[in-house]
């Protein structure tokens, strides 16, 4: 908000879609992410391109997206490069770096009274296997790319952010 950025969470989006009243994917949805494991890309990809198209239909001034959530794996990273090839740049992937036991504990926490389907050690132990197998590669890629803002997680909200604070200010 700060930047001017439109925060668009792919996590949110299919969870909205998963909620939506007729739609074609919401229990496909909700069995990938109870099991802790990726929708397919040409679900989420349509969701995000959906979102980002009304943003900037509704004001064309309104170009910039941090897009939370996404890569999460090699099939997401080449189904964004095939679908937004010339139409989007990655400036950087901001990554918040955090140990994993903190990362249970807090959606753990999150989960008494966010209602959702995987805030349970059950689905976060699956899901960290996920990242681990799925989403450190692409995130190893990027960074092999020069594009990867690591910010330390683990500290507290004011501290984290006072991170990206100094992050988005290098970045222009």
């Amino acid at each position: 908000q700060k930047y001017g950025y439109t925060h668009l969470s792919a996590g949110d989006l299919l969870r909205d879609e998963r909620k939506r009243p007729g739609s074609q994917y919401g229990e496909l949805i909700e069995n990938y992410i109870k099991e802790g494991e990726i929708v397919p890309v040409e679900i989420t990809i349509s969701l995000l391109k959906r979102a980002m198209d009304q943003t900037m239909s509704a004001n064309s001034q309104k170009n910039k997206f941090l897009i939370d959530g996404f890569p999460r794996n090699e099939d997401n990273l080449q189904g964004w490069n095939k679908t937004m090839d010339g139409k989007a740049d990655v400036s950087f992937v901001l990554f918040f770096d955090c140990d994993n036991e903190i990362c249970v504990g807090r959606c753990l926490e999150r989960g008494k009274s966010s209602g959702r389907s995987d805030d349970n050690r059950e689905s976060l132990e699956k899901r960290i296997h996920t990242y681990l197998q799925s989403t450190k590669p692409i995130i190893d890629l990027y960074e092999r790319m020069g594009k990867v803002r690591k910010v330390d997680a683990s500290k507290s909200v004011d501290e984290v952010f006072e991170n990206v604070v100094q992050i988005f200010e290098k970045e222009g």
